[in-house]
């Protein structure tokens, strides 16, 4: 068995272990109560970071006209504005939406949560609602939130679509340096063979040129280790591949590799821009880099280091 897979049994472990704890807490616990944070996107299974699953402890929110919760190993929060409240395999917990936007209380210097965090939990979230439009109204009803200027960068960057964290950094990588924005995880259909499905493409460029008249046709595959490793999934990752190319598409593989240091970065960036034919001196190679400090945060640390160069000066 693949590391993928055995990290994916883990979390599904740990996430029925929790489930329990918040059972057997949520009979104490007073009925305005709700599980929250961390411990809502562990229990409704959404993309969490390593520096977020350090975070063991059991996050529960209420209004603010009750008193906080205090007790050990649990995290009390009050909340301003009211939470959506669902009741999720007989516990409450609050709705994808308004975790999203919770993760603005994780945002700031020496906490677990940074710009590409809230992207990637967003793609997840605006997947399972069917639009990022909930996680913008999530945002707007709150006032002046903590991480409001992180959360609404990220906000930009979030769509419908996206399977897995690792296609969410892959597209926000390749975007973010000037390859044209893919579709995402689309059916592929046969054009010569009519009502065939080819398979799915995580990321999906057609482009037109006129000169001479052709489409470019690429298609992005991400290669997690979880679902791509097994001898059975490479046999059919082969067979998808000949469909593909044999209706005239060019694929571009992603690995885990390709996104794990600056060089190979900006390496999987160029290939992607040759084989969608954009003009190298366009692209802002810099900008492949991972972000955890939204814009605003960068700029005020530019600003305080230029105001300290001059005073010392």
């Amino acid at each position: 068995m693949m590391t993928g897979e055995l990290r994916m049994i883990d979390q599904l472990r740990c996430r029925q272990d929790l489930l329990a704890r918040c059972r057997a807490l949520a009979e104490d616990l007073p009925a305005d109560c709700a599980f929250s944070h961390t411990t809502a996107l562990r229990l409704q299974g959404l993309p969490m970071s390593y520096a977020m699953e350090e975070d063991e402890r059991i996050h529960v929110v209420r209004p603010i006209t009750s008193s906080r919760i205090k007790q050990p190993g649990i995290v009390g929060h009050r909340a301003l504005h009211p939470r959506h409240v669902v009741l999720d395999q007989g516990v409450r917990v609050v709705g994808l939406a308004d975790t999203w936007a919770d993760l603005g209380e994780l945002i700031g210097r020496g906490k677990p949560v940074g710009l590409d965090d809230t992207i990637v939990v967003g793609d997840a979230v605006a997947t399972r609602l069917g639009s990022s439009d909930p996680l913008a109204r999530a945002l707007a009803r709150r006032n002046r939130p903590r991480g409001k200027r992180t959360l609404g960068e990220g906000l930009e960057l979030v769509r419908v679509g996206s399977a897995s964290p690792g296609e969410t950094l892959s597209r926000i990588m390749l975007v973010r340096c000037g390859v044209p924005e893919p579709r995402l995880n689309v059916p592929i259909w046969s054009t010569r063979s009519p009502g065939v499905l080819l398979g799915v493409g995580d990321l999906v460029w057609v482009i037109r040129r006129e000169a001479p008249l052709r489409d470019i046709k690429v298609i992005g595959e991400y290669q997690g280790a979880a679902f791509h490793s097994s001898p059975e999934q490479r046999a059919r990752d082969v067979v998808r591949l000949r469909g593909f190319v044999g209706d005239g598409w060019q694929v571009e593989f992603i690995w885990n590799a390709d996104r794990d240091s600056p060089d190979a970065r900006r390496l999987t960036v160029v290939r992607f821009a040759t084989a969608l034919e954009v003009d190298r001196a366009s692209l802002n190679l810099a900008a492949c880099e991972p972000r955890f400090f939204s814009t605003h945060a960068m700029q005020l640390a530019e600003q305080r280091s230029a105001n300290w160069l001059m005073r010392s000066s």
